[in-house]
């Protein structure tokens, strides 16, 4: 009854933004309270649970996203984006340059979160777009598939992490044997995968468009690169530092509030507001302008994802990733392979990677845990490529890929959704391999 409840309202949601043409933010939440009343929420709790939700996901991302957007459109009016866009194909070339992204992608993929990463990394993917008068899709997904490998599989990201330590498998070992899988899944999802999509065109929004500038009025290639690339610096100095110091004292605490992402972002603002506006002869006022009209362009793209945030917790808050795992565990299916399962369908129900790693994780553990045939290591990664499986329009990530890329939603299913979904399959069939050879 909860899958077929969960699914009407995937369903309604789908009519809602596509047929009836309703704002997705709206229609999030006409399903949410419909999904809460459906599942037995009581009806004094549905609206604090739909509250919770919006709240919950705005003040993870809000910061973030309109910080990020400012920075993107410091980084565009000023022309530094213009210059990065040069340095890369001058380094690469037009036919290569798919795969430098593919690189930057997969190293800064592996210290920040997901929607950092991509708020960080889209203006730079569209800066070489308008530049070469590229293909969007076709150039960015290959470096976003690299962003979710490395959310999905790898330590230091939070659902990998908390499975190592709820299955006691080791880290390094599981970062190991996570890259190998890593690899051959971002190259078959990404730059070969990408080569189907070509025919997708696609608009992305405007606010990282500039006009191209004259050589002498640009930025150097240094200080273009060290502002975009500040955020990314200053997150992976930090999160090496924390790595290494497991101390209480003073700096360890210091170093853990700078390496925060909002405070990081703030901070990046900052730099990029002198280094790329003041230092180049722009007012605080026309600064501020710009920064305005960042946010203006991404507000919406808020509200659409705290509504996806809102949908999940009602979900959750009904119990129904619960029902769903409790129903899959009845299957007789090898190990590895029901943690996967466990976790696909929790993902495509909810739409939450890290909720359905961890429930699937709490489901399997007991199993994992008295079962030492099962190698611990690999399970984490089996249920971290479940988690990414088949991401639509109950996933925060599928709207900022949407929105930002400018697609409809069909577009987006082919190319975003098929994408994740190649990820989850040969993150699956990895492990698999791995399973007997270690």
């Amino acid at each position: 009854m909860t899958l077929l409840t969960i699914l009407f309202c995937i369903i309604l949601l789908v009519i809602l933004v596509s047929w009836a043409k309703l704002n997705p933010f709206i229609a999030f939440l006409i399903v949410s309270i419909t999904a809460g009343l459906m599942l037995g929420i009581p009806l004094d709790k549905v609206t604090k649970s739909v509250q919770n939700g919006l709240g919950d996901t705005f003040g993870k991302i809000s910061i973030i996203i309109c910080v990020g957007a400012m920075i993107g459109k410091l980084v565009a009016s000023s022309g530094a984006a213009q210059k990065i866009a040069e340095v890369l194909v001058n380094g690469f070339g037009i036919k290569h340059i798919q795969w430098a992204l593919v690189v930057v992608g997969f190293i800064i993929g592996i210290p920040l979160f997901f929607e950092t990463g991509f708020v960080l990394m889209v203006p730079l993917i569209f800066s070489v777009v308008y530049k070469y008068k590229l293909n969007a899709v076709y150039i960015g997904l290959p470096m976003l598939a690299a962003l979710s490998v490395t959310h999905g599989f790898l330590p230091p990201h939070p659902s990998p992490s908390a499975l190592v330590v709820i299955f006691h498998a080791n880290i390094g070992t599981t970062l190991m044997y996570g890259l190998i899988i890593a690899v051959p899944a971002i190259i078959i999802a990404g730059p070969l995968f990408s080569r189907t999509i070509k025919n997708i065109s696609s608009n992305p929004l405007t606010t990282f468009m500039a006009e191209e500038l004259p050589a002498n009025e640009l930025p150097s290639a240094a200080n273009s690169f060290l502002t975009a690339l500040l955020p990314v610096i200053l997150l992976m100095a930090s999160t090496v530092y924390l790595n290494f110091d497991h101390s209480t004292g003073a700096l360890h605490k210091l170093i853990a509030f700078i390496g925060d992402a909002p405070i990081v972002m703030l901070i990046s603002l900052i730099v990029a507001s002198f280094t790329l506006g003041i230092k180049h002869g722009k007012s605080m006022g026309h600064i501020a302008v710009v920064c305005a009209d960042a946010v203006k362009d991404v507000s919406l793209i808020l509200l659409i994802v705290a509504g996806s945030g809102a949908f999940k917790a009602v979900l959750t808050d009904s119990g129904a990733n619960n029902n769903i795992a409790a129903f899959l565990q009845d299957f007789h299916l090898q190990p590895l392979v029901l943690g996967w399962l466990i976790a696909a369908i929790i993902r495509i129900s909810l739409g939450s990677a890290t909720v359905a790693g961890l429930t699937a994780a709490g489901i399997v553990s007991s199993l994992v845990l008295h079962d030492h045939s099962i190698n611990p290591n690999l399970m984490v990664l089996a249920i971290g490529a479940g988690s990414l499986s088949f991401s639509h329009l109950n996933d925060g990530g599928f709207w900022l890929f949407k929105e930002y890329f400018n697609l409809s939603i069909k577009d987006t299913i082919r190319s975003w959704s098929l994408m994740e979904t190649i990820i989850s399959v040969i993150g699956l069939v990895g492990v698999l391999v791995l399973n007997q050879v270690v």
